[in-house]
């Protein structure tokens, strides 16, 4: 296990913080693995500040887009050489498995490698002119970028921030989890290295854990935060988005989901039995994206749903430190004891459980925040059950007759975040992919991402993108500048 960081970072200066301690504990064992000092509202105030004046330095102010190119391959450099640390400190923070977080961590590093790739290639504009100018189109910092992450996939949400906010040229306020906020503070002692080398105020970047209601609303409402990228709860989003509101400041919305995940009576039945597992199950279910509602073909749905069930009760649960381990603890016993709660919702509203809807037995289990891979059928898709976000390994199977049918009940949700189709039908992949609400659909594929193509979130799953080269235009502000070409005074006194 790596050292573990226990001061945070403030306008670029690492100490412990004035604010309440954090216990971060380790989900595999129910130990507490660090206590962390949590920001105060004045420390976010200094961070904001100190940012700002940051962002004032020539060093930063002037610096050419392709020498912070060069600055982000140096981030991703370090990452990519650290990964093996940053996946020991999610594993022990997140109790996801080492090759999970060694595969986030590895994420991390390509998203800061993209970024400065396409800030390279990023350009500015010159419009056709309807007179006697020359019209420009030029893109600037915005200003300092509030970032506030959830707990699921810390080091790669952090990255899809930080990354395009840098690049753009702005400073960040980093806001992780209070349950995992190591590994944002060794990322983020990772970026004030590159700065230091580079020559760079430390204060661009600050790493403040803490409450979202300290810490968060802090953040939120400071004057100097001219933009806020939120990664997390539907109200909490709202509530976000209301704040931006008042302040007149852009806002992206990362939220929640209850995905969609579909197999057509054609589908390569290996194909989808093992895609389903790994679009619910891995992450243990805590992802936003995780494709929580199973909508299989009547004319199949017994026979799929049945051998499903048989592969679920052989997944491998156990710490995410066990090579073999499929499914890890949740993250947190409160976070555990809120899937089990909705367990017993799904059984009083008439749901049959097919395998899971426990926490496992045995002395290895005991501390430990876990819950079995849990199957459920019997319940209509405008049950609670199936309406309301889970975030745990809880999967709700329902058959459904025609294609019309299936549109209606995937897209009687609330959320729009992502959609799974699996099917031989090409034809019939197109037609149902351009009628689902969702910001991502897969086709006979699920949970695969890409650093070069925008992920977003539709009704309450979001607002504004993340990923994509348009990433780093989402953090800077555009200018038009108009240059007279004419020798004559402009005519309006002639």
């Amino acid at each position: 296990m790596p050292l573990l960081p226990t001061d945070i970072l403030i306008a670029g200066q690492w100490r412990r913080g004035a604010g309440e301690p954090l216990d971060t504990v380790d989900p595999a064992t129910g130990r507490v693995l660090a206590t962390v000092h949590s920001a105060s509202a004045a420390e976010v105030a200094e961070a904001a500040e100190a940012a700002a004046q940051a962002m004032d330095d020539p060093a930063w102010r002037d610096m050419l887009a392709h020498e912070r190119a060069r600055l982000l391959h140096r981030i991703a450099e370090l990452t990519e050489e650290a990964a093996p640390e940053l996946a020991a400190l999610q594993t022990a923070d997140t109790g996801k498995t080492l090759a999970e977080t060694r595969a986030l961590a590895l994420s991390a590093a390509a998203t800061f490698r993209y970024t400065a790739a396409a800030l390279e290639a990023a350009e500015n504009a010159i419009t056709p002119s309807r007179g006697p100018y020359v019209t420009m189109s030029v893109y600037e910092p915005i200003g300092v970028v509030g970032a506030i992450n959830p707990w699921n996939s810390p080091v790669a949400s952090d990255a899809q921030k930080i990354a395009p906010a840098l690049a753009a040229g702005n400073a960040v306020l980093l806001k992780p989890a209070a349950w995992t906020p190591l590994v944002s503070l060794a990322l983020g002692r990772l970026i004030t290295r590159a700065l230091d080398e580079f020559g760079l105020p430390t204060a661009l970047l600050s790493v403040l854990p803490g409450s979202g209601r300290i810490v968060g609303d802090a953040l939120v409402r400071h004057p100097l935060v001219a933009r806020i990228g939120f990664t997390g709860g539907t109200e909490t989003g709202r509530s976000i988005a209301a704040l931006a509101g008042e302040k007149l400041v852009p806002a992206s919305l990362e939220l929640g989901g209850k995905s969609p995940t579909i197999v057509r009576a054609d589908a390569d039945i290996e194909q989808a039995l093992a895609g389903v597992l790994f679009g619910i199950f891995s992450s243990s279910g805590q992802s936003c994206i995780a494709g929580s509602r199973l909508f299989v073909a009547r004319d199949i749905h017994d026979t799929f749903v049945g051998e499903l069930v048989e592969r679920v009760r052989k997944l491998r649960v156990g710490p995410g430190t066990d090579p073999a381990t499929q499914v890890g603890p949740l993250v947190h016993h409160r976070h555990r004891d809120s899937v089990a709660a909705y367990v017993d919702l799904a059984r009083s509203e008439g749901a049959r459980v097919l395998c899971g809807g426990a926490a496992p037995r045995g002395e290895r289990y005991q501390d430990g925040a876990y819950y079995l891979p849990t199957v459920l059928e019997g319940i209509p898709n405008t049950s609670r059950t199936c309406q309301e976000e889970i975030f745990g390994p809880v999967l709700v199977a329902l058959p459904y007759d025609d294609e019309d049918d299936l549109v209606r009940q995937a897209n009687d949700s609330v959320y729009g975040l992502a959609c799974g189709i699996w099917t031989r039908d090409l034809r019939a992949a197109w037609r149902i992919a351009r009628r689902i609400d969702a910001g991502t659909v897969w086709i006979n594929t699920y949970k695969q991402f890409s650093a070069s193509t925008p992920f977003s979130g539709w009704k309450d799953s979001g607002l504004g993108t993340e990923k994509g080269r348009d990433a780093i235009r989402a953090y800077q502000r555009q200018k038009s500048l108009y240059w007279g070409t004419s020798d004559l005074p402009l005519p309006w006194a002639n």
